[in-house]
Formats: structure tokens, sequence, C-alpha cells
């Protein structure tokens, strides 16, 4: 399957007197969320609908409990989730404390078989 794409128009944000480029972009041709993924899996073994549910939803808080204690999250082949964050910066460390952190995400690192199915990813030609 190929993934589709769209044609988008941008500026340049270092410099907005530039005119507009355009680019190609993935085009999303829908979601799939907890529900859809526990009767999918449910399907393709013998484990029932709600019991890939429940397992789902508490992957989701043990992951979300791992990195509130600050640890790397690795999801086999899928690839590592971990804590990252931005902060002010101080002329010394006495002046620094949790009111300095300014930013806060989340960092998702694929795993190189991810990596990989990204290489081997075919697109349909975009619409004009």
């Amino acid at each position: 399957m190929a993934l589709p794409l769209k044609i988008v128009k941008k500026k340049d944000p270092r410099d907005l007197s530039k005119p507009e480029k355009h680019y190609v972009a993935t085009k999303a041709t829908g979601e799939v969320n907890f529900e859809d993924l526990a009767k999918i899996t449910s399907q393709q073994c013998t484990v029932h609908e709600a019991d890939c549910y429940a397992v789902l939803i508490a992957l989701e808080h043990n992951i979300k409990d791992a990195l509130s204690f600050g640890k790397i999250v690795r999801l086999g082949n899928i690839g590592s989730f971990q804590i990252s964050i931005s902060s002010y910066g101080a002329e010394t460390k006495e002046e620094l404390s949790t009111a300095s952190v300014k930013k806060r995400r989340i960092l998702f690192r694929p795993d190189m078989s991810f990596k990989t199915f990204l290489k081997g990813l075919k697109f349909t030609k975009p619409r004009i």
C-alpha cells in the first residue's frame, strides 16, 4: 500500500518576505484508536477484544508511570519514549529550580525496524 501525498503552500519562516513555495506533505486518511487496535488485534489472535483493550489501557497507564519516574520506556521493536525538557538559563546553580522548566515534551525514538519500514515506504502521486 502506498501513502497518499498532498500539495501544500508554505512561506519560509526565516524570511516571510519570500514568496510561498509548494511542497508535498503526507495526507492522513483517518485514525486508529485503542478500540480499533483492540478489535484488530483480537482478530489476529485468540485473545478477546475486551482483553486487548484492557491491556492497551494498562500499557498507556504504565508508560505514563514509568516516564514520570524518569525512566526510558522501550516498546520492543517499536521504539522508545523519554521525557525531555527545556529550561531557562541562570548564572548560578542556586538560581535554578523547578520553576526554571519552560517546556516539556515526550521524545519518541523509533527502533531500527521502524526506520527500515520508513525507508521502504511507497507514496502515491499527489493530486494537483
